[in-house]
């Protein structure tokens, strides 16, 4: 992997970890077309990700320091009471990454046309929001729990994590928000997670398929882009347009089905 296709990847993971357009099925679609594989170039993968958990924290860095006082205090109180659900809704993600993990890898990745018929069924998922009814309830331990679960499918490359999360609080009536913020941070420890078994497992050895710099530039532009698409997610779920993305992954998802 050279230095462009570091950038070019990079950004493409920045911008579509938070937009619902899933991040690991365009990142299936680019290494694709570039012919560069990320599975053998783990380092990359594990340095980009990082980087948009690094965006997310620097975006709710005033929330994340609230909850994280709130949590170690003495009194039970609202915001631990909302780190137990966001510690709650990993446990679907976190048994399906430690007991299928390899099965996964060897179903869904290196497939595009898997990919793109996942893109199809995001679109669907992102058209119906359009029918969700008026946010009002707040998030419970329940309603974690099933995000949970949707979050643990989109761990198939083409469905969109951030869409399917945000899709299903607002199925269930969460206030646009609330569940937009909530799937962001209840991301942060699976991919901290994740990366940091695989670089227990030597995944972050450096060999002559990609250079250091290569790293730098991957990171640098999965940050920037990280925190552009955050800030962007945040406003365009407010405003309710999050349908609008159904239209970009079904023409992405019917191309990939077509042209791959």
């Amino acid at each position: 992997m050279n230095i462009v296709e570091a950038l070019i990847l990079g950004i493409v993971q920045g911008l579509t970890e938070f937009l619902p357009v899933s991040s690991s099925g365009h990142l299936e679609l680019g290494k694709t077309l570039l012919n560069t594989d990320l599975h053998e170039n783990i380092q990359f993968s594990i340095a980009v990700h990082g980087a948009t958990v690094l965006s997310t924290i620097v975006v709710f860095r005033k929330e994340l320091l609230r909850l994280s006082k709130d949590f170690f205090s003495i009194n039970r109180n609202e915001g631990s009471q909302y780190v137990w659900k966001l510690l709650f809704s990993m446990i679907p993600v976190g048994l399906l990454g430690v007991f299928f993990s390899d099965e996964i890898e060897s179903w869904f990745f290196g497939n595009p046309k898997m990919v793109g018929g996942m893109l199809i069924l995001t679109s669907i998922v992102l058209a119906l929001t359009r029918l969700a009814p008026a946010g009002k309830r707040q998030i419970s331990f329940q309603s974690a729990f099933i995000i949970g679960i949707a979050q643990a499918l989109a761990v198939i490359p083409g469905i969109s994590r951030s869409g399917l999360t945000i899709s299903t609080g607002l199925y269930m009536g969460h206030k646009k928000g609330d569940i937009t913020q909530f799937s962001f941070l209840m991301v942060i420890l699976p991919i901290l997670g994740a990366n940091m078994l695989e670089i227990f497992k030597g995944g972050f050895t450096m060999n002559e398929d990609i250079s250091l710099m290569a790293l730098i530039t991957g990171f640098a532009s999965a940050f920037i882009a990280g925190l552009f698409a955050c800030k962007w997610m945040l406003t365009i779920v407010r405003k309710g347009n999050i349908y609008y993305f159904a239209l970009y992954c079904l023409i992405i998802g019917i191309l990939a089905l077509v042209l791959l």
